[in-house]
């Protein structure tokens, strides 16, 4: 079954960090995410670029509307995310539990339905 599991970003938080502690957060992430490709646990993990280069996109009338977002009043945002593919979301929640970044902020994991495929 594969997860998504979803790393909240606070930029009070992060910005706290001493520089050499956010490079051990990251020496840490990295050998985290090692063992889980290595286990074949993980799809891919992926930063999100700064929130304030998001767009949102809708379809109004028949014409795009495209807006600068997200217009949230959070502290919280969504700072990256990752998906695995594991047995149960015991292990998911297992997985979410050793990541450096739990230690900080929530994970938010999601089972994932499907895959979309290309008609061949």
């Amino acid at each position: 079954m594969k997860y998504l599991l979803a790393i909240y970003g606070n930029d009070e938080v992060w910005n706290a960090f001493p520089p050499e502690q956010l490079q051990q957060i990251i020496k840490e992430t990295d050998a985290h995410n090692n063992s889980l490709f290595a286990s074949g646990e993980l799809v891919g993990a992926y930063g999100v670029a700064d929130q304030m280069q998001a767009k949102k996109v809708r379809l109004a009338d028949g014409a795009t509307v495209v807006t600068d977002g997200p217009y949230i009043e959070a502290k919280e945002f969504l700072g990256s995310f990752y998906v695995v593919d594991c047995e149960s979301l015991d292990r998911a929640i297992e997985i979410a539990a050793e990541m450096p970044a739990a230690r900080f902020t929530d994970i938010e994991i999601r089972p994932l339905l499907h895959e979309g495929t290309p008609d061949l």
